[in-house]
């Protein structure tokens, strides 16, 4: 090689070395040295905070004061909502291996239980759902703040599906909920379900009221509030509470539209207070040694459809009237003569307004007395006597 060939080498080799370093100079970004360049640092990340919320509480006043309620309401609750954790023995079905046969063995097992509660006393009361504890052979109850307490049943409703636990330990400063006048509930009012669903204690969730007394038959032990609030296995026995804090229903139950999704679907079921605290009065009243416990409800054994209808008379006259879905058999109703198709138009002298108010009223009546149903059939307007009977008890 040449002396004039290699000068001709290394001048090329300065050139493209310099010209490297001048594309990078120029198109470097800024707080980057040529050195990091050099090294093979490419430019920083950007980023740059959000410097602040993008709304003041000023401008959402509303829902701040809401927010806080919310949360004040919740802190006043959840002290009084408690976890119920059973154990129970159940029989399995299992299967062994003798020779060329498998034959069967029946085996005891324990099996847990989860559900929710709600104190309703001092001395440690709790309402639950009486599916919640049956057949356990031990009840232990975790109150919010983590601490586990030894219980026992007192006694309960099964048709009901409402039961009354105690906490052991003679404590008599627990927190207690009070009891809301469910027939005064409206639809569309504000709930809360707490409980513990999944094992997940201390869960609340909101919604409304969707609907109430959604069975329509003096023959069912009570007719149920129906919710939109999330309501999942756990959540059994744990109270529907309203804006005040009261327990407006006793959560029992999801619907499910689809048998195949173990979810909730939007529509729950919970028992009404005042029906869940005519339960805990006749446990209390039995256990105290009364005689008599509160009277049971009326009942006759009637299905009517939910909707009122205008009866158009032959002379003229419109009046409000309830068709007769179902009569149960060997009812007061099936004994006073009532039938399937007739048309209900009064109740002891008093117009019928709907059948919310029919099955309300029939409720309020005292078994052993008579009732008189005034009744549209074949064209005709007539009269039917019977005496009340008490609705079905566990």
């Amino acid at each position: 090689m040449t002396d004039h060939f290699r000068r001709l080498l290394l001048s090329l080799t300065v050139f493209l070395v310099a010209l490297t370093i001048f594309s990078l100079v120029r198109n470097r970004q800024p707080g980057y040295g040529l050195l990091d360049l050099l090294r093979g640092r490419g430019p920083g990340e950007q980023f740059t905070a959000a410097a602040g919320p993008q709304l003041s509480t000023a401008d959402v006043a509303g829902l701040a004061r809401l927010d806080e309620e919310y949360a004040r309401l919740c802190a006043a609750v959840l002290p009084s909502v408690v976890s119920v954790n059973t154990k129970s023995l159940v029989q399995r079905q299992r299967t062994f291996r003798w020779g060329i046969f498998d034959l069967p063995r029946m085996t005891v097992e324990e099996q847990a239980g989860l559900g929710s509660g709600a104190i309703i006393s001092k001395e440690g009361h709790v309402i639950t759902n009486y599916h919640v504890i049956a057949g356990a052979t031990e009840v232990k109850v975790v109150t919010n703040d983590g601490k586990e307490y030894s219980a026992h049943v007192i006694d309960g409703s099964k048709v009901r599906d409402i039961a009354l636990i105690k906490i052991d330990g003679g404590k008599n400063d627990f927190p207690p909920l009070s009891f809301a006048d469910s027939d005064k509930v409206r639809v569309g009012e504000i709930v809360f379900a707490v409980g513990n669903p999944f094992g997940l204690s201390g869960t609340v969730t909101q919604g409304i009221i969707s609907a109430r007394n959604r069975t329509l038959s003096d023959g069912s032990a009570l007719d149920y509030l129906q919710t939109d609030t999330v309501i999942n296995p756990g959540n059994s026995g744990g109270p529907l509470v309203n804006v005040k804090g009261e327990i407006l229903g006793v959560n029992v139950a999801i619907f499910r539209g689809d048998q195949n999704v173990q979810a909730w679907q939007g529509v729950g079921l919970a028992v009404p207070a005042n029906e869940a605290k005519q339960v805990v009065d006749s446990v209390l009243a039995l256990r105290a040694g009364k005689r008599e416990a509160p009277r049971q409800q009326g009942y006759i054994g009637v299905r009517v459809f939910d909707r009122a209808l205008q009866l158009n008379l032959p002379n003229g006259q419109a009046l409000a009237a309830l068709l007769v879905q179902v009569v149960y058999e060997e009812s007061p109703a099936a004994a006073a003569g009532l039938l399937p198709g007739d048309v209900i138009l009064e109740l002891n002298g008093q117009p019928v307004g709907g059948a919310e108010e029919l099955l309300g009223e029939i409720a309020k009546l005292k078994p052993g007395t008579k009732f008189t149903l005034g009744i549209y059939r074949n064209n005709q307007i007539g009269q039917l006597t019977g005496i009340v009977g008490a609705a079905p008890q566990a």
